[in-house]
């Protein structure tokens, strides 16, 4: 209810400093409410089948960006906008409610408790944020990249042809999500995980060598699909590594990982660039994606820092406090 208020205060603001004390109280309430929600998994489905519940939520996570990236391309007036989103984000928050009261409680490991912050909590929250700050990054420059490396005649051009690539990075996300579930419940998850950074990174390496249309087109299906998949791992990684008896709180702190990141991403970015003296350049955008490409990749391979038994995938895991 609160995140529903806030989105409605946000495309209602009629000062910057009401639209700021709106964004922040869309963010607070939205990210209270992720936790509990993301919880239900873990909650209501059994270990063997946490890849193919991921891969649900993956995919309905994809399929909601794009349908909001879609209602702001098309909704002109603003208070309509907000109040379409606002129904829509009450109406599916009242289904998933109605829906989790009829599920029998799936039995956990651990009574309710304290939350543990652990080795593996930590190292898992340090690998989402390094790979999310790789996925900001990206987004936040690919408008610039559109605008001047592909050359866009105008900038209202620039923005159509953005809003279209992040629509159809959104939709083959879901597609990356399917082609997941599976191997999340059958593989190791920090394989997946790593074969969905991989595509990510090799996508971003693609933005950074193509000057045409075609390229970016490529390099967008290419970094949803890893993306899709990524997102899987990460979610059945965290159903298995965050404290069961406290799913809920640890699941708050763990979104945290991604709240951080869309401000050190292009605070980071700016740093570089301005250091480089590119903020305004055409190579701007290609060294703000070879970033990203670094974080990724660094941020990948701090998830291998995880033992497989902390994630489920040996003898009963036992993680000593960091």
């Amino acid at each position: 209810m609160a995140g529903a208020l806030a989105l409605l205060a946000f495309y209602n603001a009629a000062t910057l400093t009401a639209l700021a004390i709106a964004f922040v109280a869309l963010q607070g309430a939205l990210n209270v409410a992720i936790g509990p929600y993301q919880a239900i998994i873990p909650d209501f489905v059994e270990s063997r089948r946490l890849g193919v519940a991921s891969s649900w939520m993956a995919g309905l996570q994809s399929v909601g960006n794009g349908v909001g990236a879609l209602a702001a391309s098309f909704i002109n007036d603003a208070r309509v906008l907000g109040a379409s989103l606002s129904a829509l984000l009450l109406t599916t928050c009242a289904a998933t409610s109605s829906h989790a009261r009829g599920l029998p409680l799936h039995q956990r490991d651990a009574p309710a408790g304290r939350t543990r912050v652990t080795r593996a909590f930590v190292d898992l929250f340090v690998s989402r944020a390094l790979v999310y700050i790789g996925f900001y990054t990206l987004l936040f420059n690919l408008f610039f990249y559109v605008e001047r490396v592909l050359g866009a005649s105008t900038v209202a051009a620039a923005k159509q042809l953005t809003g279209i690539l992040i629509v159809s990075f959104t939709i083959v996300g879901a597609l990356g999500a399917a082609l997941a579930a599976r191997p999340s419940d059958r593989l190791d998850k920090r394989l997946v995980a790593t074969f969905g950074a991989a595509a990510f990174i090799a996508a971003l390496a693609l933005f950074v060598g193509s000057r045409a249309l075609a390229g970016a087109i490529a390099a967008t299906v290419i970094a949803g699909v890893g993306w899709g998949i990524f997102l899987v791992a990460d979610w059945a990684i965290a159903c298995r590594v965050l404290p069961s008896g406290s799913m809920g709180t640890a699941m708050g702190i763990w979104n945290l990982a991604i709240v951080l990141p869309q401000i050190a991403a292009p605070a980071l970015t700016t740093l570089v660039l301005a250091r480089l003296s590119l903020t305004g350049g055409a190579q701007a955008p290609r060294v703000a994606f070879a970033m990203a490409l670094i974080e990724t990749l660094v941020g990948i391979a701090w998830l291998w820092r995880l033992s497989a038994r902390s994630i489920g995938e040996g003898p009963s895991p036992r993680q000593d406090a960091a």
